[in-house]
C-alpha cells in the first residue's frame, strides 16, 4: 500500500508542479473582478427569483427533437420539467458562484473547481443561474492559473458535467440582446488591440531610447578612456624622451673633449630609453592583455617611493635637484602615490626642457588631511625647446580631480616658477 501511495505521489508530482509565475495582481484588475462578480451576482439573483417560484410547465426550457408520427421528418417536443424549485436555493448557488469570481484571478483553479461543483448542483430548468459564472471562471482558468495540465483537465469535466451529467440545455440568448452580444466582444477586441499596440510602441521607443543612452554612455567611456591613455603615454615618453635628448646633446658638446663624460651621458641615454621601453610596456600590457590571451608581466606603478630615483635620473642631466620630505610619511592609496609621482616627473620634465641651467627643489609635505607635492625651479634661463601644448599640465589636473585634489602652477615674482599639488588625505 505505501508503495502505491508514493507512486500516485510521484505521477501526481508534475501536476502539482507551478508551470508559469503567479498572475499580477493590480488595483484595477481586483476593481474590475469585483464589478464582474456584483454584475453577475445580480443578473443570476434576479433571474433565480423570477424562475424560483415560476409553474413547472409556464415555459418549457428545453425541447426535444424526436421523429414525427408516419417517419415523415421531425418534430419538437417540450421534454418534462422536473418542477418547481424553492427559489432560496437557486439565490444561494448563484450568490456562491457570482462571489467565487471576486478571486478569480488570485486563485483561478479553485474558483473553476468550485463554479464546476456549483454547475453540477443547478437544477436543469434553471440553467443560467450558473452558466455565465461558469463561462468567466473557465476564461479566467485558462488565462491565469499556473497549473496548466490540471486546468485543462478540470475544463473537460466541466463541460462534461454541464452537457451531461445533468441533462442541462444551455440557455438561449434573446433576440433583443444579440445585437449587443455581438457589438460588445468588437468593442472589448478593439480596445484591447489599440491598448497593444500602443503598449508596444511604447516598447519600442523605451528601447530606443535605452539604445541611444548605451551608444552615448560606451562612446563617453571610450573618450575617457582614450583621455587616460594619452596622460598616460605623454607622462611617460615626454619625461624619458626629454632627459635623452638633454643627454645626447650633452655627449656630442664633450664627445672629442671629455669622453669620459660623453660616455657617462650615452649610458644615461641608453637607461632612460630603457626605462620608457619599461613603462610603455607596462602602458600597452594594459590595453592587450585580454587579446594576446596569456597575461603580460605587470610592474607596480610608480609611487612616491620611487622619487629618489627619478630625481637622480634628473641630477645625472646635470640639473641640481634637491628633495625634501617633511612631516610622517606613511602609505598611501595607489592612485594618489601615482598622481604625486606624477606630479614631480612633469615638473622636472618642463625644468629640463624649458629652464636651461636652472636648480629645483621638491618638497613632498605630509600633513595630518593632506599631502602637499611642490616643485620649484630657479635661475634658469628659457630653453631652446618649443613651447609645449599644456597638455601634461590638463592630465595632471584630471588626475588630481579623481581625488579631490587641485594643482596650482604659475611664475613666481622674481622668475622662478612653481607647481603645487594639494590632495586631500582625510577621506583615504
Amino acid at each position: 500500500m505505501k508503495n502505491v501511495v508514493e507512486r500516485l505521489r510521484e505521477w501526481a508530482g508534475p501536476l502539482a508542479r507551478p508551470t508559469g509565475p503567479p498572475p499580477l495582481l493590480t488595483r484595477r484588475g481586483q476593481v474590475f473582478d469585483l464589478l464582474v462578480a456584483l454584475f453577475i451576482g445580480v443578473a443570476t439573483v434576479v433571474y433565480a427569483v423570477d424562475r424560483g417560484d415560476a409553474p413547472a410547465n409556464a415555459v418549457p426550457t428545453r425541447v426535444d427533437i424526436v421523429p414525427a408520427p408516419g417517419g415523415s421528418g421531425w418534430i419538437g417536443v417540450p421534454a418534462p420539467s422536473v418542477g418547481s424549485v424553492d427559489w432560496g436555493v437557486l439565490v444561494v448557488l448563484a450568490v456562491l458562484s457570482s462571489v467565487a469570481l471576486v478571486v478569480r484571478r488570485r486563485y483561478p483553479f479553485t474558483v473553476l473547481c468550485v463554479v464546476t461543483c456549483l454547475a453540477v448542483l443547478t437544477p436543469p430548468d434553471t440553467p443560467r443561474v450558473t452558466f455565465y459564472a461558469c463561462v468567466v471562471a473557465a476564461y479566467s482558468a485558462a488565462a491565469y492559473s499556473q497549473y496548466r495540465l490540471p486546468t485543462l483537465g478540470t475544463l473537460l469535466v466541466m463541460a462534461l458535467a454541464v452537457s451531461e451529467f445533468t441533462g442541462t440545455t444551455q440557455p438561449v440568448v434573446p433576440n433583443q440582446y444579440i445585437a449587443l452580444m455581438v457589438l460588445v466582444p468588437m468593442v472589448v477586441a478593439a480596445n484591447g488591440l489599440r491598448t497593444w499596440k500602443l503598449r508596444t510602441d511604447e516598447g519600442l521607443a523605451q528601447v530606443s531610447t535605452l539604445e541611444r543612452e548605451r551608444d552615448e554612455a560606451l562612446r563617453r567611456a571610450v573618450e575617457h578612456e582614450r583621455a587616460r591613455i594619452a596622460r598616460e603615454l605623454h607622462d611617460v615618453v615626454t619625461h624619458n624622451v626629454s632627459v635623452m635628448v638633454i643627454q645626447a646633446g650633452a655627449a656630442r658638446k664633450v664627445m672629442a673633449a671629455e669622453p669620459e663624460q660623453a660616455r657617462e651621458a650615452l649610458l644615461a641615454v641608453e637607461a632612460g630609453g630603457r626605462a620608457a621601453m619599461s613603462e610603455l610596456r607596462h602602458v600597452m600590457g594594459l590595453l592587450t592583455m585580454d587579446t594576446e590571451g596569456a597575461e603580460p608581466v605587470l610592474a607596480p606603478q610608480p609611487d612616491v617611493d620611487q622619487l629618489e630615483a627619478l630625481v637622480a635620473r634628473i641630477r645625472d642631466t646635470g640639473v641640481p635637484v634637491r628633495l625634501t620630505v617633511s612631516g610622517t610619511p606613511r602609505p598611501l592609496p595607489s592612485g594618489v602615490g601615482l598622481a604625486a609621482y606624477r606630479v614631480v616627473q612633469e615638473a622636472l620634465t618642463n625644468t629640463v626642457k624649458h629652464a636651461v641651467g636652472a636648480s629645483a627643489d621638491v618638497l613632498v609635505d605630509y600633513g595630518a588631511d593632506r599631502l602637499l607635492v611642490e616643485v620649484t625651479d630657479v635661475g634658469g634661463q628659457p630653453g631652446g625647446a618649443t613651447a609645449g601644448s599644456g597638455r601634461g599640465l590638463i592630465g595632471l589636473r584630471e588626475r588630481l580631480a579623481v581625488y579631490g585634489g587641485t594643482l596650482r602652477a604659475g611664475l613666481r615674482p622674481l622668475g622662478s616658477y612653481r607647481v603645487t599639488a594639494t590632495i586631500p588625505l582625510e577621506a583615504l
